[in-house]
């Protein structure tokens, strides 16, 4: 699923940033049927909104769920999926700033946030996993 595309590298050689790795790799492993045009609206949100704001790689995957399942559940069951990958993302990360994750055990010089981009992708897949089971 998504988190394989994301180890494989995907999104690197075009310079992809965070958000639109999770967005344009989840169009992709998802079908999510988006356009150029909507992939773009990505492009703001890396590196925390280009002030190491809230995460990228997070707000991309609440992009993801809001794709998935904003018109197939009512609006309290949406919001429970979106708040649960939120609260889940900020307890296993210790953080949802790009700053703090720039400066924890997570990020290094090398790979630089490609861990974390894998770790908000992992919990995608799971919540899409979860999801797909239900029905």
């Amino acid at each position: 699923m998504l988190k394989e595309l994301i180890k494989s590298g995907y999104g690197i050689d075009e310079g992809y940033s965070c958000a639109q790795k999770i967005l344009y790799g989840a169009n992709e492993v998802y079908n999510l049927g988006l356009d150029d045009k909507s992939l773009a609206l990505s492009a703001g949100f890396g590196g925390g909104m280009a002030r190491e704001s809230v995460c990228g790689a997070l707000t991309a995957a609440i992009m993801v769920i809001s794709s998935l399942y904003k018109d197939k559940y009512e609006k309290k069951e949406f919001r429970m999926i979106v708040s649960g990958y939120l609260n889940r993302y900020e307890k296993e990360m210790s953080s949802i700033e790009c700053k703090d994750l720039k400066e924890s055990i997570y990020y290094n010089e090398t790979d630089k946030c490609n861990y974390i981009i894998y770790k908000a992708a992992l919990m995608l897949d799971e919540i899409v996993t979860i999801e797909e089971n239900k029905h």
